[in-house]
């Protein structure tokens, strides 16, 4: 995944445990919906034509949850950020 303290914000200079902890949260949170949404756009169903049979079938998720854990490093949608701020404050209240 992406490296965590470069993601926090930087009003701390070092990031404590449990924001690195609450950061992979929201990322794998972030994944799994990316996951979710480009299964739902087709991404990773056999072809018509050349498919590889029920082999294809059965690992086409994985390739998406791949693709998706890229699309997360490679900055994602902004979901993650959000939902990191939204549980840290959750913490922070409890």
């Amino acid at each position: 995944m992406i490296p965590i303290p470069a993601l926090l914000p930087s009003t701390s200079p070092v990031a404590s445990s449990r924001d690195v902890a609450l950061m992979e949260a929201a990322q794998n949170l972030e994944a799994a919906f990316l996951s979710e949404m480009l299964q739902s756009a087709g991404l990773g169903k056999t072809s018509e034509s050349f498919g590889g049979g029920a082999g294809e079938d059965q690992f086409g998720s994985f390739l998406v949850q791949e693709q998706a854990k890229h699309i997360v490093e490679g900055g994602g949608i902004g979901l993650a950020q959000s939902l990191f701020e939204s549980l840290k404050e959750q913490h922070n209240d409890n």
